[in-house]
């Protein structure tokens, strides 16, 4: 083998073992993520009033995530992670005093995460998992009667998808950008003034923010 042909080798080598070591040393990530909660209306069994819908806002929610990468190579990898994600400001609206103010969502699914291309400046993924979900009501209903709902807890399926960007070189390296949207099928909120017929909901969050690996 020439010496130009061993130089060829080593420039090819070189960052496929760099990248494979700083994959080794990079395993944890932190993520901060900030956005909002779509949830479709739903209709009111029996109502007769006008507007005879549970309507739901666009609550600012923000998620923080911690992972793990459990198996990498330069072509996937498979996470472990642990999406919180919390909505603390849920608006509702209707035709009748039928619906609280507002109310809290808090979701907490532990996940895989399967990424390709894990060590490139772009990456996208799917993310599966499941966990529980907690509603906290307003005490208050919309036009001001007494709230005769209360907290509630559920059982949650979480499904994602997304994009990770990670511009910086050198000094800034450990930083990336993330977009999101994640789908948490929950239980529905304590509502026994407005009955939909309905026993699970899609909330969908979607959003982006930092990724700090480690």
């Amino acid at each position: 083998m020439s010496g130009r042909q061993v130089v060829a080798v080593l420039a090819m080598t070189i960052p496929l073992l760099v990248a494979s070591a700083r994959a080794q040393d990079e395993k944890n990530e932190l993520t901060g993520i900030l956005g909002r909660t779509f949830i479709s209306d739903q209709g009111i069994a029996g109502a007769t009033y006008f507007n005879p819908f549970v309507r739901s806002g666009k609550g600012l929610t923000f998620e923080v995530n911690y992972s793990r990468r459990l198996y990498g190579t330069l072509v996937y990898s498979i996470s472990a992670e642990v999406p919180a994600v919390f909505n603390l400001d849920e608006d509702l609206n209707s035709g009748a005093d039928v619906v609280p103010q507002d109310y809290q969502q808090i979701f907490v699914t532990p996940s895989v995460r399967f990424n390709l291309f894990p060590e490139t400046s772009v990456s996208p993924w799917v993310s599966f998992g499941g966990g529980f979900g907690h509603f906290s009501e307003n005490n208050t209903l919309l036009y001001g009667g007494a709230n005769p709902g209360g907290s509630s807890t559920s059982g949650v399926v979480q499904g994602g998808l997304g994009l990770d960007v990670r511009p910086f070189h050198r000094r800034f390296s450990h930083f990336g950008f993330r977009g999101q949207v994640r789908d948490f099928w929950s239980g529905t909120p304590d509502l026994p003034l407005a009955a939909t017929g309905k026993t699970r909901q899609h909330n969908y969050f979607l959003g982006g923010g930092l990724v700090y690996r480690f």
